[in-house]
């Protein structure tokens, strides 16, 4: 069984090779089709053309991971079924689940590089891929830069009315400091701004507003210059962010923004728990993939290749709805996340059942 096992093991690992090099092309030329003429618009440099498309091609892959495993597992499965050699196998006396071990090792091999690619490789090139778009293609801004509220420690509140990221500088700012529930000062100014060769923020039509036990004071300037515990780019940090930072950065990033209290934290959460769920699911699409194509069929390899298609379109597809319901309401990012996979779960076990009788 051993030589059966490297064997299986091998086509799985090299029909997923071959099918990412053959479909990563496709979605290269389908894109350039799709944005040639606003790089001619935007006379974008050949180079940075160039580094959009090396980020793009992880981007690409791991967008589409969960359809590239499903689809090649079901190809060449399909293939081993048509030649009857998965009727040789389970005739031998080897039980289905024994059938499905080197499916499963190879399934792993697989989700561990996922995994790694997934934490550290893939947000550095959503850093550079988010960049291009949003500097090249896309016309909105990469940032929540209007009425922007923030906690920056257990003890401050910042509000501003809007942000601009690129003059780093901001309207109306509010800063309220509390000592338990009881606000003890409460800083306002018409404009903040960071004054990058002094270090400072500067602070027009400043005032302050101390509250003591029986009394208040009131102080006011023109013009202040002084220091705040956050930066700048912490009153509208890019949507995106989280996408480009690696497996201990983004938990230290969460934890500041839990923190601040930021309106993305859901976004953010999500982002970690998608790290942990892709790889995952290598192994519930294997067995459904295994399960449904094991055996020949009428109509042969093109029905099951057709299933797979179907099924692995329903995954992306509620991964990408229950990804859009946690950004626009308070749906948990969790149940978001793994969802997915549970209802997935559920059917592998019932397809499974049924391949075994």
């Amino acid at each position: 069984m051993k030589l059966i096992d490297f064997y299986i093991i091998k086509r799985y690992i090299g029909t997923f090779a071959v099918m990412i090099l053959l479909f990563i092309p496709i979605g290269i030329m389908v894109d350039v089709a799709e944005k040639i003429d606003k790089f001619k618009e935007k006379e974008v440099p050949f180079s940075a053309i160039t580094a959009y498309y090396i980020d793009f091609t992880w981007y690409f892959a791991n967008l589409l991971f969960p359809i590239f495993l499903f689809l090649s597992v079901i190809w060449f499965t399909s293939k081993l079924a048509n030649n009857t050699e998965v009727i040789a196998i389970l005739s031998s006396g080897i039980s289905f689940f024994r059938y499905l071990k080197p499916f499963l090792l190879a399934a792993t091999f697989i989700a561990i590089f996922a995994f790694f690619a997934g934490m550290f490789i893939v947000p550095k090139s959503n850093l550079g891929f988010n960049d291009f778009r949003y500097k090249y293609i896309l016309k909105k801004e990469a940032r929540n830069t209007a009425k922007v509220f923030q906690q920056i420690n257990d003890d401050e509140f910042i509000y501003v009315n809007n942000y601009d990221p690129i003059r780093k500088r901001a309207t109306n700012f509010t800063l309220e400091h509390f000592d338990g529930n009881e606000l003890k000062f409460k800083i306002k100014s018409n404009r903040i701004r960071w004054i990058e060769k002094d270090s400072v923020f500067r602070l027009s039509n400043y005032t302050k507003r101390t509250f003591l036990k029986d009394s208040e004071r009131y102080e006011s300037a023109a013009r202040k210059d002084t220091l705040f515990d956050f930066e700048i780019e912490d009153l509208a940090p890019v949507n995106y962010l989280a996408e480009t930072l690696t497996f201990s950065e983004l938990n230290q990033f969460i934890e500041d923004e839990k923190e601040r209290g930021s309106m993305l934290i859901n976004n953010h959460l999500l982002v970690r728990h998608k790290r942990w769920s892709i790889p995952i699911s290598a192994f519930i699409l294997t067995i459904i993939a295994v399960a449904v194509s094991s055996f020949k069929r009428r109509g042969g390899m093109g029905v099951n290749l057709a299933f797979g298609i179907s099924l692995g379109f329903l995954f992306i597809f509620f991964d990408k709805i229950f990804g859009v319901m946690v950004n626009k309401s308070t749906f948990p990012p969790v149940v978001a996340a793994w969802l997915p996979l549970v209802l997935f779960g559920v059917l592998a076990f019932f397809l499974l059942r049924h391949a075994k009788r």
